[in-house]
């Protein structure tokens, strides 16, 4: 089944901005719609909550030598560095030793041989943050041929025992920074786009470029700046895109009297930290708890060590929470400054 969660949140806080109208009545809907979705996909494969499969490992004598190991698609995103740190601290609460994490770099051939290495390692459990999931297919289910445990994080590989992941189209002068180079996001891309140009029908998209590092946000921004000297707002598909572009408007001097503002998705450190400098342009990003997908993917993928594979895939969907900068200052979301 098709999830879909709770909202389309970058583009609400963008269309807020830029019409001065918040674009989504229906919070209370989509939310309650998601929740039960979700509850209808994890019915397909497991009903237990993540607290209860939690409850279950920690009663249960785990094996100390399980080895689990995490496929990333790339390591220079500061979200994917945070899906790390709970997928090791959970580990480390199980009395595991410190899984192994590949960074495939944005590279599909690398990222299948990555899978294939840990694959013929005979390791336990194996999760993947997959670049594109259709050339994954062979070897993942080799892995799973194997009785190796397969999950996926972010981004969906169908065939795997558990996926932690979004639903993309619904996560989405304006300038996109996007993820066109990873085919599963792409679709966020055109969620973003697509309701920018429904809900603000004067808004005038001047490009949509890949480039979801700080680096080629940057250089986009720098770029369509150049072109387009009117640019009013930079919306980014996650964090890494937004936290370059926003560094190239600092850098052409607009501050936050300016009617200029950067948007974007993932609630990194970095990203918010931005949004707490004085007199910012950098005015939301969208809460994807990266933390939380790693430390509760590594315990799911232990029970499934322990237990047995599932006769069907669950799927944990996340839940967005809106950042906007307001609610970040008024303490409203709370955060500990890094």
């Amino acid at each position: 089944m098709k999830k879909r969660l709770a909202l389309i949140m970058a583009t609400a806080m963008i269309a807020s901005a830029l019409s001065g109208t918040v674009a989504f009545a229906s919070e209370a809907d989509d939310t309650a719609a998601a929740a039960e979705e979700t509850k209808d996909d994890a019915a397909g494969g497991d009903t237990m909550t993540m607290d209860e499969v939690k409850a279950a490992v920690q009663k249960s004598d785990v094996p100390s030598d399980l080895k689990l190991g995490y496929v990333c698609m790339n390591l220079a995103n500061p979200w994917f560095v945070q899906v790390v740190e709970g997928f090791e601290a959970a580990c480390k609460e199980m009395g595991l030793e410190k899984p192994l994490t590949v960074d495939s770099q944005y590279d599909v051939d690398k990222q299948v041989s990555d899978v294939e290495t840990m694959v013929n390692d005979e390791y336990d459990a194996i999760m993947i943050s997959p670049i594109d999931q259709n050339a994954l297919t062979d070897v993942v289910t080799k892995a799973n041929d194997a009785g190796i445990v397969t999950s996926c994080a972010a981004q969906s590989v169908d065939i795997v025992d558990f996926r932690y992941i979004v639903e993309e189209y619904s996560y989405g002068q304006v300038c996109i920074i996007s993820q066109d180079n990873v085919e599963d996001v792409i679709a966020r891309g055109d969620g973003v786009q697509d309701t920018l140009e429904k809900e603000c029908p004067n808004v005038n998209v001047v490009t949509r470029q890949a480039g979801d590092t700080p680096e080629g946000g940057l250089e986009i921004v720098e770029s369509a700046l150049a072109a387009y000297p009117d640019l009013k707002v930079v919306v980014a598909t996650n964090d890494s895109g937004g936290i370059g572009g926003y560094q190239a408007l600092v850098n052409a001097g607009y501050t936050g009297s300016d009617p200029v503002a950067v948007f974007s998705g993932d609630a990194t450190d970095e990203a918010l930290n931005d949004m707490l400098q004085d007199d910012t342009i950098y005015r939301g990003t969208v809460d994807l708890a990266p933390y939380a997908c790693g430390y509760e993917s590594a315990y799911q993928l232990v029970y499934y060590c322990i237990n047995g594979k599932p006769a069907e895939t669950k799927t944990q969907g996340f839940t967005p929470v809106m950042v906007p900068l307001a609610d970040l200052l008024d303490g409203t979301y709370a955060y500990d400054p890094k």
